[in-house]
């Protein structure tokens, strides 16, 4: 008895010595941290043009001791760190691209770049945070490396381009990396994410079991009328008028079919294109919009009587007309089991009072593609700065987040890390 004792106590002094030691990097690498990120909102790249960003995060993992892959998905970078003892593979992803916004802040590291995208003239700017997600798994790959003999197991990190969708005409973002093989050799068992927000104040993490973020696709509608003089419509038949019936009639599948008590959903036309002259009833119109769904039946139901309806109104009114879908993400859907079994690290690492379910958001996140394949979670990180009464939204040139919020980023993903590995 005397002697499990004195080994109780040698563990327990063996603990929190290997705790204690933990805290401390964390607090060494914070710094780190909010340079890296500053270097990169400061010189921001496009989705499928993240050069100098991957060649800034290989230097690193390298330096490391990491086993680096770059050139994945064009500019993605993936590393492996193998821990001392053999078990599970737990993947932890970032993404790097920025946005053709132009920066309206004044911080001394404001991005002044600038571009041509889509044959307009931009500035570059990361208005969505994945600066910070870059810099915070670069910080969760240092403090991992400089514990190995804690892993049992292998993690792989993986820095994806492309979130934003890549330019017209090509490949890109989440797919192009599981194409290419990112989630195999090893093989991942689970794979978790975080998103850094602009209104969740900092020191709180906000997640959900289940589709936490919608589907994103794109659908073009093709309308076909007869053209005609406009003061003789009855010579016609008019595609604008069907456009317009169109577009009512799909709203009424968002308020009356749609079960909006379960989740959301939404219709949105974007933009109409159709006409040349005011005095001329055209030929042909064309609708653009997007829809977002958050389960996948409804996402299919909606989709189905989107088509019925577009034909159908068509017809009614003497026209024709198709409808084409692109999809953009999948669901982000956290798998439950997983959830469950991570939610106590999150409430230890922030406190159970930091830690909040939240509602779904109609954003998309091309993350949900590894979570097709893959368990994932996929959660939220507070970047506001409390009491601030003004909070910018993302993809806006006055976007901005609060620093101090990083840190816990970065102790959430290395402590979810030790959990699922060793447990």
């Amino acid at each position: 008895m005397k002697y499990l004792f004195v080994i109780s106590i040698f563990f327990g002094i063996f603990k929190s010595f290997g705790q204690t030691n933990l805290e401390q990097q964390f607090i060494d690498i914070e710094a780190k941290v909010i340079e890296w990120r500053r270097h990169f909102h400061e010189n921001p790249e496009l989705s499928n043009r993240e050069f100098k960003t991957a060649e800034t995060i290989a230097t690193h993992l390298k330096g490391l001791g990491l086993e680096v892959k770059t050139g994945v998905a064009y500019t993605g970078v993936v590393a492996i760190l193998k821990g001392n003892k053999p078990g599970k593979v737990i993947a932890l992803r970032a993404d790097i691209d920025a946005l053709p916004v132009t920066e309206r802040n004044d911080l001394p590291f404001k991005s002044e770049v600038k571009t041509t995208f889509l044959n307009t003239e931009t500035g570059v700017m990361h208005a969505c945070g994945h600066d910070t997600h870059t810099a915070i798994l670069m910080g969760v790959a240092e403090i991992l490396s400089k514990n190995k003999d804690k892993i049992n197991g292998t993690v792989k990190f993986i820095f994806q381009p492309a979130e934003e969708g890549p330019p017209p005409g090509e490949e890109g973002g989440a797919k192009l990396m599981i194409k290419e093989g990112v989630l195999e050799n090893p093989k991942v068992d689970a794979i978790f994410g975080l998103h850094i927000r602009s209104n969740y104040e900092v020191g709180t993490i906000h997640y959900k079991k289940g589709g936490i973020m919608a589907s994103v696709e794109r659908f073009v509608i093709n309308v076909k009328g007869k053209q005609t003089h406009g003061g003789r419509p009855w010579q016609g038949v008019d595609p604008i008028l069907i456009s317009a019936k169109i577009i009512d009639g799909l709203q009424t599948i968002i308020s009356r079919e749609a079960k909006l008590v379960d989740e959301a959903a939404v219709i949105t036309v974007g933009k109409i294109t159709a006409g040349t002259r005011f005095n001329i009833i055209p030929e042909t119109a064309e609708l653009i919009g997007t829809v977002r769904t958050l389960e996948p039946k409804m996402r299919e139901h909606i989709e189905k009587r989107m088509t019925e309806m577009v034909t159908t109104l068509a017809k009614a009114y003497g026209g024709e007309a198709t409808i084409d879908f692109q999809n953009f993400t999948a669901i982000t859907y956290n798998d439950a089991d997983l959830v469950d079994r991570m939610l106590p690290t999150l409430q230890r690492v922030a406190g159970t009072e930091n830690v909040r379910l939240r509602k779904a958001t109609t954003g998309g996140e091309d993350f949900s593609y590894y979570q097709e394949i893959v368990p994932g979670f996929y959660f939220f990180l507070g970047g506001m700065t409390p009491g601030n009464e003004e909070a910018f939204p993302h993809h806006t040139p006055d976007f901005k987040i609060d620093e101090s919020g990083l840190l816990l980023g970065v102790k959430t993903l290395t402590n979810i890390t030790f959990d699922f590995l060793n447990n």
